[in-house]
């Protein structure tokens, strides 16, 4: 995939509010350079539609406009709720069961089923990129009994985090090869790899993507503290990295992240790879027509 001229780029996500064709139009506009389709969400028939109306769009416009599909990787969810949102307030007890089934506001399944059996009573547990906070008081069977630390309203599907956990899981998933294979057949440039550990993970993708018959910019999406360690490895690996500070931010405390994300973009300089900051970026600007000064001097 090769960049436009000038270096600063725009990243941006195309969801339900903004996947109509007209829309997509005025964001190319406005000036995105790269759409980023979340597999996390979404099935096959409709990320297809869009990918179609995006390279419209693009041609429409005379525009050069750059795809990219981010694959969900091993990222723990929760499961669907009857009735969202639910609000969670402190000191209620709240159950994330690994038993299938609709949630509600006192209990919600989650995607994965050996959880129960690797916490334990007095860990925090982060639901929605570490908004709410939940301490375990209990494991019975299938169930983690938690009580609500930090509250806040909860939808479905929405991440949960456990700092520092292993989960023994390889980045990239049998899931995120199908992901792959289906987005790369229709055309899309840049696949970006969640929950990177080692340089190996990028490898797979690599590997699978050759096997395909297709070579696309792989970006490593940095959301773990302890992938610091090799940070380097990863940048050879990858063509690019994104900084990806919902996730990374629950495992790092708040005050940690301006200094790692610097960090981590000086290094990514020195080995000439491009890097993508995401997550709250302008996140005023959902409610608001202007940003904060706050995060115009962060842009």
């Amino acid at each position: 995939m090769k960049l436009p001229g000038n270096k600063t780029k725009l990243v941006c996500t195309i969801g339900p509010a903004s996947d109509a064709p007209e829309m997509i139009e005025q964001m190319i506009e406005a000036g995105m350079n790269v759409a980023r389709l979340n597999f996390s969400h979404g099935d096959f028939t409709h990320h297809g539609e869009v990918i179609a109306r995006i390279r419209a769009a693009a041609e429409k416009t005379g525009q050069r406009v750059a795809i990219m599909a981010d694959l969900p990787g091993p990222k723990m969810r929760i499961g669907r709720l009857a009735e969202e949102p639910v609000m969670l307030r402190r000191g209620e007890r709240f159950t994330l069961t690994a038993r299938p089934g609709v949630g509600d506001g006192s209990r919600v399944s989650i995607s994965m089923p050996g959880l129960p059996g690797l916490v334990h009573r007095g860990e925090t547990l982060f639901l929605n990129d570490g908004l709410i906070e939940l301490r375990v008081e209990e494991v019975a069977g299938d169930d983690i009994h938690c009580t609500v630390v930090v509250g806040g309203e909860l939808r479905s599907r929405k991440g949960l985090n456990i700092p520092g956990i292993d989960l023994g899981t390889s980045a990239f998933t049998e899931h995120d090869r199908e992901c792959m294979r289906f987005a790369l057949e229709h055309g899309v440039d840049a696949v970006s790899q969640s929950f990177v550990n080692r340089a190996a993970d990028i490898e797979d993708v690599r590997r699978a993507a050759a096997e395909l018959g297709f070579d696309p910019f792989i970006i490593a999406k940095i959301e773990r503290a302890s992938v610091r360690e090799h940070l380097e490895e990863i940048l050879v690996a990858a063509d690019g990295i994104m900084i990806a500070r919902g996730d990374l931010g629950v495992e790092l405390p708040i005050e940690q992240i301006a200094v790692v994300q610097k960090e981590i973009t000086a290094l990514a300089n020195l080995h000439a790879r491009p890097v993508i900051t995401a997550t709250q970026m302008l996140e005023s600007m959902t409610r608001s027509r202007r940003p904060t000064r706050a995060e115009a001097t962060d842009v």
